[in-house]
């Protein structure tokens, strides 16, 4: 197995772990320190729907780099290397915004994940 495959592989998993995260936030799991800020052990029911925003996103996220990368085969005029681009660009933006977050819990999970994954997918989209 190539190894763009292998990182296609991880890319894709790891966007499905978080956006499984975004989903425990909302019904309410105690993660909310790991999560917007850190504020909340329990997110309050309007961050709980911000967490569903995000699980959408995320799982859009996800059918993009594996249409992108051929993990999933579909038939479509989209442009899925500026899309993922544009998710490459976004995750270095929510890399620096974990790192100045007030939650040591949040800087200390959430960043290195949201930097080890703009990494994949930065290397996704300079060489595939």
């Amino acid at each position: 197995m190539e190894l763009y495959t292998v990182i296609a592989f991880i890319v894709v998993i790891l966007f499905l772990v978080v956006a499984l995260f975004q989903i425990l936030l909302v019904i309410g799991c105690p993660l909310g320190e790991f999560a917007l800020g850190g504020m909340y052990k329990v997110l309050p029911k309007k961050l709980r729907f911000i967490s569903g925003i995000n699980a959408l996103v995320l799982l859009v996220m996800c059918g993009v780099f594996a249409a992108y990368t051929g993990l999933w085969s579909v038939s479509s005029s989209i442009n899925f290397h500026m899309m993922a681009s544009i998710i490459t660009g976004f995750l270095v933006l929510n890399t620096i915004a974990n790192l100045f977050s007030r939650s040591k819990k949040e800087k200390y999970v959430m960043t290195p994940l949201s930097g080890v994954m703009f990494l994949f997918c930065l290397y996704l989209v300079l060489f595939t």
